[in-house]
Order: C-alpha cells, then structure tokens, then sequence
C-alpha cells in the first residue's frame, strides 16, 4: 500500500478521531515526516493483519496482542496498547476492547494519511 505524504498540521491531527497520538510519533521521530510516514505504512498494513487474524483464528490471540501492545504503543496508540495489556491479563473475554481499538487506530491512521479531518 502506498502512503499520501502527509499535508496537514498538528492543529488538524487534533479532529482525528484520537486513537493515535501523532504528536508522539512525531517527536519519537525528531519531526522526521518521511520516517511517520514509513512507519504509519508499516503499521497500517500490519494491523490489517491482525484484524485477519483475529476474525480467521480467533483462539489464537495471545502472542498477536503481545505484538500489538508493543508496537501500538510505539506509534502513539496508547488506548490499543492498554486494551492489549487488559487482554493479557484478563483472558478471552477481552478481546472485543483490542478489536475495537485496533479499528480505531487503522482508521485513525487512514485519516491522518488522507489528510482528511
């Protein structure tokens, strides 16, 4: 997937819907845009895999909601990152809250590439 070069401020990041708190990724990356950029591909793409592979194989979720917890967490999506913590630690059960915040997050991220909001 290619990834629109990112024209907005953070004055607009802020209408996003929240989920990924660009403003850190941003001074994670010392304001390097082509390096957000690479990153938010790399982790769109990946997150579109998990959503996969939470509908495909659903019983397999531990190891994935370790690697989500990190990785979230990293880009700025720290409400994703938590839920996984919660999944960790409270079971199946709480696998809906991951679910829903990773869609948050890719939605999150295709807004912010489109420019959109």
């Amino acid at each position: 997937m290619a990834s629109k070069a990112w024209k907005g401020s953070l004055e607009t990041v802020a209408k996003r819907n929240g989920a990924v708190d660009f403003a850190y990724l941003q001074s994670f990356a010392a304001g390097d845009q082509s390096i957000v950029d690479h990153i938010l591909v790399l982790f769109r793409g990946q997150a579109e895999g998990w959503l996969e592979h939470f509908a495909t194989s659903p019983g397999e979720w531990r190891e994935v909601v370790h690697t989500i917890k990190g990785t979230s967490r990293g880009v700025g999506a720290m409400a994703l990152g938590d839920a996984c913590e919660r999944a960790e630690r409270d079971g199946d059960g709480a696998l809906g809250p991951v679910i829903k915040e990773l869609a948050a997050a890719i939605a999150d991220i295709a807004a912010y590439q489109e420019g959109e909001r």
